[in-house]
């Protein structure tokens, strides 16, 4: 709602501290835009961590772009391993 405005004023610190509060619930969906906000931030190495916690919990679009970043030399084949591996057990 806040970051695109949707009946409240667009305001990206209250959008990324709800972001922040589902992920932390376990919102997988949260954590995977929290990923996008860092991708697009350029902090990497926080969106990669973010991408494996939503990949953990299965959610298949995080893992999309954690393959993508894997296959650009963003990601290590360690980590992508990982993430499959936890993507596969949830």
């Amino acid at each position: 709602m806040y970051g695109l405005g949707q009946g409240v004023e667009m305001d990206e610190e209250k959008e990324t501290s709800h972001l922040e509060a589902a992920a932390i619930g376990g919102h997988p969906i949260a954590r995977y835009n929290l990923a996008m906000d860092e991708w697009e931030n350029g902090t990497l190495a926080r969106a990669i961590k973010h991408l494996t916690i939503a990949a953990s919990n299965g959610y298949d679009p995080s893992l999309k772009h954690l393959k993508q970043g894997y296959v650009e030399g963003l990601i290590s084949k360690e980590d992508f391993a990982a993430a499959l591996k936890a993507h596969q057990a949830a």
